[in-house]
């Protein structure tokens, strides 16, 4: 199996990779164009990337059937062009979970004890205990989560430990199959984004991007905040409305903590510009959250046990394109001798059905001698169909239909 790693990558998978028998192509600086071009002339079964956009072209140029991305979020990834080729795309959630708390949580001692500030003021040759000396400190104060994944859950952690009472808004909590009061640490739920800013000190946002979460910290969240409420976004920047968020820290004085922003650099060095950065009330980070070698060490180990189950299975982990739900609306189970052409059989008269197989599954009994076909249908065979299947071939043992 081939592997086009197209970002950077802990050596340690590199390694990792080749010990599972696959030929490594570690070429970290390839994007757009250069990168189409690579994957088209190796022929590479697997692509990796970090930040890296892999685009339809890409997916579309070469002989790809799967694509990891080295953490989290795969936005960056044109999922349904991949879907529409049969290109599974796997990501590697939670590796940096810790790394990303972290760093929330520095932002929020940042900003409540002024640290950059003060570090500006000594460079500059000048002392200002007086100026400094005002924090308000963290302890009782509220903290609100939007998002409770695994970096919210590590961010309630510690908050916890920090003394910070917490209120949290969930897509999780809102089925009844996880409840706030079975969590690790006290919490308690808001109904909606603007219920947790209007009780929160703190809001900090944990969410993954989606359709439905872009844009979803909007005006209406930021008016429900105490002027001089802390903000912190080390999620994704499209989360946020932008020009909602200018807004409130110029009228609401709120005091704000960044690692994501509206528009970022597509590489890792180059210029940038963007009016909250500028602002005094504002301190921002380079998008640095996953960013440390504990990290990175363990998205590439969860990046090479994906590789290596897919090589060795034929299963991927936590791949991200399956359909949680096909058009299949019967199932036909067959039970049959464990003999050749059975099931070749039976998709022929399918075939000719015009009926089309969802899904499939074939258990095989203890011994070896009989075995038993799951198949999912998009439509129900006839009964006349189902007798013609069953007396053609002598190895069926039975088969019935049941509708889904």
């Amino acid at each position: 199996m081939k592997v086009l790693i197209a970002d950077k990558f802990e050596q340690s998978g590199i390694d990792g990779l080749k010990a599972a028998g696959c030929e490594v192509l570690y070429r970290p600086d390839l994007k757009d164009e250069s990168l189409a071009a690579a994957i088209r002339e190796t022929a590479a079964d697997v692509l990796v990337v970090r930040s890296t956009a892999v685009t339809a072209p890409m997916l579309e140029s070469g002989a790809l059937s799967l694509v990891v991305r080295a953490g989290a979020g795969y936005n960056t990834i044109d999922v349904a062009t991949a879907s529409m080729r049969g290109i599974y795309v796997s990501n590697c959630p939670g590796k940096n979970a810790i790394a990303v708390a972290e760093l929330a949580f520095a932002l929020l001692l940042a900003l409540d004890r002024r640290v950059p500030d003060n570090v500006a003021e000594l460079r500059a040759g000048k002392w200002n205990k007086k100026e400094f000396s005002k924090a308000r400190g963290l302890f009782g104060r509220t903290i609100g989560l939007l998002g409770f994944g695994n970096i919210g859950q590590e961010m309630a952690k510690r908050a916890h430990a920090f003394g910070m009472p917490i209120v949290v808004w969930s897509r999780r909590f809102a089925t009844g199959k996880e409840r706030v009061e079975d969590q690790p640490v006290p919490m308690q739920l808001a109904g909606s984004p603007q219920d947790v800013a209007a009780r929160c000190d703190v809001l900090s946002v944990h969410l993954a991007l989606g359709p439905d979460t872009k844009g979803l910290v909007n005006a209406a969240v930021f008016e429900r905040l105490k002027p001089g409420s802390y903000f912190i976004n080390t999620a994704r920047g499209e989360v946020v409305d932008h020009a909602a968020l200018e807004r409130a820290i110029r009228e609401r004085d709120l005091r704000v903590g960044l690692d994501v922003f509206a528009a970022e650099p597509a590489t890792a060095t180059g210029e940038f510009a963007d009016a909250i950065a500028s602002l005094k009330n504002v301190y921002g980070t380079h998008h640095i959250g996953a960013s440390t070698d504990q990290a990175q060490e363990a998205i590439a180990a969860e990046t090479v046990r994906i590789v290596a189950s897919y090589k060795g299975t034929g299963k991927v982990p936590n791949v991200v394109n399956l359909a949680k739900k096909t058009p299949a609306s019967h199932m036909l189970v067959v039970r049959h001798r464990d003999r050749p052409g059975v099931l070749a059989h039976v998709f022929e008269h399918l075939r000719r059905g015009n009926i089309n197989v969802q899904e499939t599954e074939n258990v095989i009994f203890e011994g070896a001698q009989a075995a038993v076909a799951r198949i999912n249908l998009d439509g129900a065979p006839s009964d006349a169909l189902l007798a013609e299947m069953q007396a053609g071939n002598r190895d069926i043992l039975d088969l019935h239909l049941v509708a889904i």
